[in-house]
């Protein structure tokens, strides 16, 4: 009972079944350890209590400098890549969407720089995906269809 009156809403073997189950999967230095015990002590401690509002969000860039011609940056942390949406996930642990609600951005905001996007399309275009580019540049039905591997559809009659 002293040790439920000592640490009030969090049972120490709870705690100590926590951190023994962590510690024995993972590899930590002995400075870590006090400050592992203290951060799963705090959580326990704060279950069920209702959490504080968070302070209003401040980007690491403006959100008219996050888009530039060759570069995107991310307004969580300043990161400058083309694409941002992989490292959205890996980094922040976000999706697009939840990226795009969190800053209150708009859904046509772009993830990508456009100079790549516009590459892409480019080089999408050359090789005649989307719009049945393919198909419109053979000489004929024929080279289309001697061109093409695997099994022929089944024909409405069969």
């Amino acid at each position: 009972m002293a040790a439920d009156s000592k640490y009030p809403g969090a049972y120490p073997q709870l705690v100590t079944k926590i951190i023994t189950s962590y510690v024995s999967h993972h590899s930590l230095a002995p400075e870590q350890i006090p400050e592992l015990i203290s951060s799963v002590h705090r959580t326990i401690g704060s279950l069920g209590k209702a959490t504080e509002p968070q302070a209003p969000l401040t980007p690491a860039v403006s959100i008219r400098r996050s888009v530039q011609r060759d570069a995107v940056i991310c307004l969580d942390c300043g990161w400058k890549g083309k694409m941002l949406r992989r490292h959205l996930n890996t980094r922040h642990g976000l999706s697009a969407e939840l990226y795009l609600r969190r800053w209150n951005l708009q859904s046509d905001h772009p993830l990508t720089a456009p100079s790549y996007s516009e590459q892409r399309s480019n080089l999408a275009k050359e090789l005649g995906l989307g719009r049945g580019g393919r198909r419109s540049r053979g000489s004929g039905s024929g080279s289309a269809a001697r061109g093409r591997r695997g099994r022929g559809r089944a024909s409405a009659g069969d």
